[in-house]
């Protein structure tokens, strides 16, 4: 599991966690029933609190995408995939509604808006 810290950013450490290993888990790199590193251990590796990772886990646990057991540690849960990728169209159309938004108020015509989106998305612009 590669997770990457950022002190500099914004967004909280526990956050960073869980973002990383939900997208982890939602394109496959951390397969349904793969356990993960305790809390502890996470915590060694990342340099962190243990009181982090715990939080981390518990809103993982809590949002359905990993299971802990006692005594046995945590383990990706089984996940229904089409339900993920709504999820993530759901959040993708949030942020494209606000980059159209900001686009407009720019003066951006709506090729020029394509334009970049290809750019972004790793296209052609002359395609």
């Amino acid at each position: 599991m590669n997770i990457i810290i950022s002190n500099s950013s914004g967004e909280p450490i526990y956050s960073q966690i869980v973002n990383q290993i939900k997208a982890q888990i939602i394109d496959g790199t951390l397969p349904d029933g793969m356990a993960i590193p305790s809390m502890r251990s996470l915590a060694m590796q990342l340099r962190i609190s243990v009181i982090t990772t715990k939080r981390a886990y518990e809103e993982l646990e809590r949002e359905g995408f990993i299971e802990s057991y006692t005594g046995k540690g945590s383990f990706v849960k089984g996940q229904n995939r089409e339900l993920l990728r709504e999820m993530n169209l759901r959040e993708t159309e949030g942020l494209i509604e606000k980059a159209v938004k900001k686009a407009k108020m720019c003066d951006l015509t709506l090729e020029e808006l394509q334009s970049l989106v290809k750019i972004y998305y790793g296209g052609n612009d002359n395609e």
